[in-house]
């Protein structure tokens, strides 16, 4: 039944931007004893959905969008493949396991949310944060291979402008190369040195939507590119200071983003990791504490081969339940 499920959301492209797609196709057409759905607009066109049962006091929480391309599932021996398979279309099957179980169980006052736009800012959560009051707990659901987070690193986006001066490719002496200076960036950039952290390890980045629009035969006179970090608690302070340091007159550095390194709710007799990628947690500070679990591995998530396992999913429902109860019965400060 899993795997079937699981398929069954797969076929739906929600490639972030097409997310309201599989949003109004649980909505209609899978049920979930006892819950009451709300149903969040968040203001792009897509929803959250947000599956109550009694007065959740504890939320069970993953996304509904996927980073493209959408690739077609398919299964054979317990393994389902395909784009959504453990980033995130996997945590919903999870999810909605767990909440269907503890419901038949006697359980109440939890809930199931699902949420837009997590691949592209965490756009639902933001929304969802300002709507949900007198959450203790909220359990976010990402490919951490069943292990009980401890720590997650932190992001900052920047968009990167260099502009140079365009000519006859021929007679490059009579203008100024932005791609050149591109390059003379890029470099000084590879060998900025930021501090260790003793948890969550170095301080990561990726160069992604470069672009510059002149012909061949054309000195480029503008680039355009962004830089996303993965920051560290050691780190996260000190990157825009370095990107100013690096810069010369001809480069504008613009902050796109940003969220904090992230110290996750942790509970004793599970295995436990550290992340190198973000979440909706942070944007979800009024739910409570966070904790973050799931199935899946996130080392193929967002790759042409992504994949979960069945038997994964089986022991995180098993592993949630057992989350939840101890939740449950934990009363006052912490």
């Amino acid at each position: 039944m899993i795997a079937s499920e699981l398929e069954q959301i797969m076929k739906i492209d929600s490639t972030s931007g097409r997310e309201v797609e599989i949003a109004r196709f649980i909505a209609d057409n899978f049920r979930f004893p006892g819950a009451v759905l709300e149903t969040q607009e968040v203001g792009d066109g897509s929803v959250n959905l947000f599956y109550k049962w009694g007065k959740p006091e504890i939320i069970f929480c993953t996304h509904l969008d996927t980073v493209p391309p959408y690739i077609e599932p398919r299964s054979g021996n317990n393994i389902v493949y395909g784009r959504g398979a453990c980033d995130a279309k996997g945590q919903i099957v999870t999810d909605w396991s767990v909440c269907r179980e503890l419901y038949s169980e006697g359980e109440n006052n939890f809930g199931l949310l699902l949420l837009a736009g997590e691949e592209t800012g965490s756009r639902g959560a933001k929304v969802a944060n300002n709507l949900i009051s007198d959450c203790r707990y909220v359990i976010i659901g990402e490919p951490t291979e069943n292990k009980l987070i401890r720590q997650g690193k932190g992001i900052q986006l920047y968009e990167v402008q260099i502009r140079g001066v365009s000519c006859h490719s021929g007679y490059p002496q009579f203008g100024d190369n932005a791609i050149g200076r591109m390059t003379v960036f890029l470099g000084r950039l590879s060998e900025l040195q930021f501090p260790e952290d003793p948890v969550t390890g170095s301080t990561t980045y990726n160069v992604g939507q470069l672009s510059s629009d002149n012909a061949y035969n054309v000195l480029s006179d503008l680039v355009t590119f962004k830089i996303y970090f993965r920051t560290t608690f050691r780190s996260h302070l000190t990157i825009e200071n370095s990107l100013r340091i690096i810069s010369d007159e001809k480069t504008t550095i613009t902050k796109v983003r940003e969220d904090n390194p992230f110290e996750y709710y942790f509970i004793d007799g599970f295995e436990s990791d550290t992340v190198a990628f973000g979440t909706d947690g942070p944007c979800l500070y009024n739910l409570g504490k966070c904790l973050l679990y799931g199935p899946g591995s996130i080392k193929v998530a967002h790759t042409a081969h992504e994949f979960i396992n069945i038997p994964d999913i089986e022991k995180a429902i098993s592993d949630l339940k057992k989350i939840f109860k101890t939740l449950k019965n934990r009363t006052g400060p912490e």
